[in-house]
């Protein structure tokens, strides 16, 4: 026998299976010997109050074994004999995509600019002692894309444009905890993504596809004879090595392959500027969130996970938010080529760290940039990225100040330590970031303060800049078959393209573009 439950339980009997066990015996007045297993289905805190709870959904199974899977595995199988499609870029987009051309019999062709999950590891740990980025390999170009190394949450649970829920399940039959399937905010964390990222990429291989790392895509193959009237056709993608990949390509690159978007642009391939959101990274010591956000002098205690936040304002019109909050993190590097300076988060699944961070970002629109050049949002990112670069010493030293001094515009005549590796100079921010960006976030700042007490302190920092929240480009396409506007048999997909907004919206965009690409190559053969 089965029963589902809804259940509303201390953190301390919710905190592992055993504990729910005997809660659900002792409340349902059954014999604990009797249940077998409690699975949880649902998963969410509720810390509105002072008595913080968790709510669970959960699956009682009664003298009754569980099935052995908590969910149903895609099933994969050989394609190299099959037609193939080129998926340029093996991020969530990228990775999806190919996972979802293997099950609809195409044979993928991944190719990947920078480095393997591994060797990228690699790369980053260089960017502390030599305060250098590898413009081909870093934070945001790599297999796993920007995600992989800055922070795996996975909040996008959305149905609207495709299955979020089948994309959990295939990052649980590749190695992620089945307890991503529940939680209300999934997170696989920094450290454990990797080996997901490369279990991926094995049944990539197993199936008979390729993958290409260091390998960067320089141009299209474009015929001008496309298969409809005035139409021009994406039969490959050029390399700069000179090798030449040919099908119909999904283009999957991310919200930092610039050179990818002047190409676009230099070709006359329609793509339009796209709104953003810019500002800072804010780090707090993580016992003060907890106690914040927990209610309680003793923060967390012994069995609630670290604290989260989610902040969202009004601002003379535009909207100032939290972005990527980071709960026991770190926060990191992550400029994309020379003279940059961003900055981004991560967390590892524990999320034990002594610090938690999250992006303070204000909403820029499109209108908000003076002139019409397309790539103005891009160049914008541009320069912001290098002043801030020029201020922290032509570095990767990020300039940053105390919180309370850069509402109150005063210069931080010393810094809190700081998780942020490459470290850190006192700046005044408050002087040299635009004004929209910086009067926004102090009036955000005050008003967070006001209603969470403790949280406008001095001794949280403001560490700049947030710049690569997502796409400065969208790249056009239609909304019915994916492909671009003038181009037949090129899918723009996934968050560098301007199509989503995280990873799993990423790799719910890829899916949707391989299924598109799918009907394309029915069509043709």
């Amino acid at each position: 026998m089965t029963r589902e439950l809804q259940l509303r339980l201390t953190p301390r009997d919710a905190y592992n299976e055993q504990s729910i066990r005997r809660w659900v015996a002792r409340e349902q007045g059954w014999d604990e010997r009797t249940i077998t297993c409690v699975r949880k289905l649902k998963r969410s805190i509720d810390a509105r109050q002072r008595d913080v709870y968790v709510n669970l959904t959960v699956r009682v199974f009664i003298n009754e074994q569980p099935p052995v899977e908590e969910y149903e595995p895609v099933m994969y199988h050989d394609v190299s004999s099959r037609p193939q499609v080129v998926v340029v870029g093996a991020g969530p987009g990228g990775l999806f995509a190919a996972l979802r051309l293997i099950e609809l019999g195409l044979r993928p062709i991944v190719v990947e600019r920078g480095k393997n999950v591994r060797e990228r590891k690699k790369d980053l740990a260089r960017i502390r002692p030599e305060q250098k980025v590898d413009p081909e390999s870093n934070y945001s170009f790599g297999e796993g894309g920007a995600g992989a190394y800055s922070d795996g949450k996975l909040f996008t649970r959305s149905k609207k444009r495709g299955n979020g829920e089948k994309i959990l399940r295939v990052f649980c039959q590749h190695g992620a905890s089945p307890a991503i399937l529940s939680d209300a905010h999934p997170h696989i964390g920094t450290d454990k993504l990797p080996r997901v990222i490369e279990n991926m990429r094995e049944t990539i291989l197993r199936c008979g596809g390729e993958v290409h790392f260091e390998t960067r895509m320089t141009e299209l193959i474009i015929n001008t004879q496309g298969t409809m009237r005035n139409a021009r056709c994406v039969e490959g993608i050029v390399c700069a090595d000179g090798r030449e990949f040919r099908g119909p390509v999904i283009l999957a690159t991310g919200h930092s392959a610039r050179d990818v978007y002047r190409w676009l642009h230099a070709g006359g391939i329609e793509i339009e500027a796209k709104g953003l959101a810019v500002g800072v990274r804010l780090e707090h010591p993580a016992e003060l969130i907890d106690r914040i956000q927990y209610h309680s002098r003793r923060g967390r205690g012994d069995y609630l996970p670290a604290a989260e936040y989610s902040m969202v304002q009004q601002v003379d019109g535009r909207g100032v938010y939290s972005f990527c909050m980071c709960p026991g993190g770190f926060v990191v590097p992550a400029a994309s080529g020379p003279e940059q300076i961003v900055v981004n988060g991560m967390s590892p699944s524990n999320r034990n760290g002594r610090w938690s961070n999250s992006g303070m970002v204000v909403e820029l629109r499109p209108e908000d940039v003076p002139g019409d050049d397309v790539l103005r949002m891009m160049q914008y990112q541009e320069t912001l990225e290098r002043a801030c670069w020029q201020q922290g010493n032509m570095r990767q030293t990020a300039p940053a100040q105390r919180m309370a001094d850069f509402v109150n515009n005063r210069l931080s005549y010393d810094l809190p330590p700081s998780s942020y590796a490459p470290g850190l100079i006192s700046s005044p921010l408050h002087f040299w970031m635009p004004e929209p960006i910086r009067l926004r976030l102090q009036e955000a700042f005050k008003t967070w303060g006001r209603q969470k007490h403790g949280f406008l302190t001095n001794e949280a920092t403001v560490i700049g800049v947030e710049t690569r929240t997502s796409s400065p480009i969208r790249i056009l396409r239609d909304s019915d078959t994916l492909q671009h506007v003038t181009l037949q048999g090129l899918f723009p997909c996934g968050e560098g393209a301007g199509y989503a907004g995280g990873i799993v919206s990423a790799g719910v965009d890829g899916e949707r573009c391989a299924e598109s690409a799918a009907q394309y190559v029915e069509r043709g053969s």
